[in-house]
């Protein structure tokens, strides 16, 4: 009888996809969404999905969880752990795995109390649910492990908590079924800079002590980076680069991936421009017979648009799909391009002036004895946590909150006084203007675009509002045919340019954007920051930078304000706060960032 011992057999794949396709309807039949999909992911793993919005990421997440919107339709294998998922109904594949959403508010039941979520899918041995005793304190336990440490929690409804904590809600209830695989899907877009590393924190944490596989969906080039060991980065639809997670940022060799992460804007120095990626992610129908990264590559030749391209591999964990991949492409990066030189503080009158103001709603104190100036021509940054004071400041200066004390000047008016008039408010809201967050839900989506901007126009005295309308889409990079569209006819970015082009209208001397880029792809976001430096030099106007993202800060604000629980821990010139902070609130700020290049 034999004494050899017998090779153990490699564990399978904690997650492993083969040729997963996704179809949607179109005007000839089911067109694909998703082409061939093949990914793996070991126990304990953390592997990233990056792409711009339309790249296929967030529907191929939903076809290996069976959680497909009607209509569409997929094909291809799933497998958890060696064995086939085939069509399991969706409690039976949900104890195998789980999905994040970016925002746990729409997810969360408002009706529930957070005991309830987390312990929803727990069950007795027997198949009963948990009773109200056993969910509180199953809930507790499950609570603590996601690091929310107060019992009283359970009790709580979502619209109690903070972002943060609504999030750590969400995965709490996730993982409730000890799942093989946990998907994210930008989990952290919503979140400032320390809750976001808190976030990406605890996923790996849990990753790790679960032996739990984590797949992380994210346009976040630093973020995929700084959590996963492995990237795959998908456009229109396929799988165009695997690599290494330490090579995503510096290495890339497919020249999507490259651009990607040179409109990444960096941390350490401001650019010029920040390199934008022309066109857009082309529809699922109108995609390009070769390569369909080629319409807007700058290395295309006629060898990329005569035949599909294939996946080569490079070794080492690394595949592109490219037909130029065997060539020394000169793909720039950030390091490349042209820096600006910082120039002096400000000096002269200031447009707006703060002076020990303060915010209460109720008893909450918001903002707390602030100081703050905005100068001609000058662009202020204004950054912090959610709850730091932030966003409080910009509406008092734009007249949507009232101070509760100290003094805000607007144009030499007090706005503080009980005496502005019509006419006095009327200066001061020709004078600053708003563009916020989510344009979404600023636009009128049953008015278009050309209608929106001209209903603003009525309060100026200019004589052909709808030449004017046109001329303002022009100013933002948007031709005069958007002026027909409506607003769910456009794309993440072509909305907040619209809503800057309202913003504008009013020919004001302060633009306040309030987080307008937090939301946007990488390269999205860098077509918005350089057409906001250049509205700044072509029409001489001042920006106020609402942002908790730093190193987009960098690259808009000449000063920057630090905000902490209502108060400024410090400020001053951009390059010194975020080279040189003083505060360890900014140096906290500055360690959170995952990674940049």
């Amino acid at each position: 009888m034999s004494t050899d011992a017998v090779p153990s057999q490699p564990a399978p794949p904690a997650l492993a996809v083969s040729g997963l396709t996704v179809r949607c309807p179109g005007a000839d039949g089911m067109v694909p969404i998703a082409e061939e999909i093949f990914l793996t992911i070991a126990p304990g793993e953390a592997v990233a999905v990056v792409g711009e919005s339309g790249s296929g990421k967030s529907v191929t997440a939903r076809a290996i969880l069976n959680l497909l919107p009607h209509g569409l339709e997929s094909e291809g294998t799933v497998e958890f752990a060696g064995e086939s998922a085939g069509r399991r109904p969706r409690g039976r594949r949900g104890a195998r795995i789980a999905m994040v959403m970016q925002d746990p508010f729409t997810t969360l039941n408002p009706l529930h109390r957070i005991r309830d979520i987390v312990c929803e899918t727990l069950r007795t041995p027997d198949g009963k649910r948990l009773g109200r005793r056993e969910r509180r304190r199953e809930a507790v336990r499950r609570l603590a492990e996601v690091g929310i440490a107060d019992p009283a929690v359970a009790d709580a409804y979502p619209f109690e908590l903070s972002g943060g904590m609504r999030q750590r809600v969400g995965i709490a209830a996730a993982i409730a079924e000890e799942p093989l695989v946990l998907i994210a899907d930008e989990p952290t877009t919503a979140l400032d800079q320390t809750t976001q590393s808190e976030i990406l924190a605890l996923l790996d944490r849990l990753r790790e002590t679960r032996r739990m596989a984590l797949l992380l969906i994210t346009h976040d080039l630093r973020v995929a980076a700084g959590v996963c060991g492995r990237v795959y980065v998908m456009y229109a639809g396929q799988v165009i680069e695997e690599l290494p997670a330490d090579r995503l940022l510096t290495a890339a060799r497919h020249p999507y991936t490259a651009r990607l992460a040179a409109a990444d804007p960096p941390l350490d120095r401001r650019l010029q421009a920040l390199p934008p990626i022309p066109g857009s992610v082309p529809a699922p129908g109108g995609r390009p017979h070769g390569c369909r990264f080629a319409p807007r590559c700058g290395w295309a030749t006629s060898a990329c648009t005569s035949d599909p391209v294939t996946l080569s591999d490079l070794g080492t964990g690394h595949q592109v799909r490219c037909a130029r991949v065997g060539e020394s492409l000169d793909l720039t990066h950030t390091r490349d391009l042209a820096e600006v030189t910082p120039g002096p503080a400000p000096t002269g009158e200031p447009i707006i002036v703060l002076r020990e103001v303060t915010k209460r709603y109720g008893h909450k104190l918001a903002v707390d004895g602030v100081d703050f100036e905005v100068h001609a021509g000058e662009s202020v940054g204004i950054v912090g946590e959610s709850g730091s004071g932030k966003t409080s400041v910009a509406r008092m200066m734009v007249g949507l909150e009232p101070v509760t004390s100290g003094s805000l000047e607007v144009r030499g008016i007090d706005v503080t006084s009980s005496k502005v008039g019509r006419d006095g408010w009327a200066t001061v809201r020709s004078t600053v203007q708003m563009a916020f967050q989510d344009p979404s839900s600023t636009l009128n989506p049953a008015r278009t675009v050309g209608g929106t901007i001209t209903e603003t126009l009525r309060l100026t005295d200019v004589p052909d509002r709808k030449a004017r309308a046109a001329e303002l889409l022009q100013m933002v990079g948007l031709d005069a045919g958007y002026a027909n569209l409506r607003p769910k006819q456009l794309s993440g970015g072509e909305r907040q340019r619209v809503a800057i082009a309202r913003a504008l209208a009013r020919d004001p001397r302060v633009l306040l954007c309030d987080e307008v880029v937090s939301a946007l792809d990488v390269s999205v976001q860098a077509h918005v920051l350089n057409l906001l430096n250049d509205l700044r030099r072509t029409l001489g106007i001042s920006l106020v930078f609402i942002t908790h993202d730093l190193a987009v800060v960098r690259q808009i604000a000449d000063r920057v304000y630090v905000m902490k629980s209502g108060k400024v821990v410090e400020h001053g010139l951009a390059g010194d706060v975020l080279s040189r902070p003083r505060h360890p609130y900014t140096q906290s700020l500055i360690a959170s960032i995952p990674a940049h290049a």
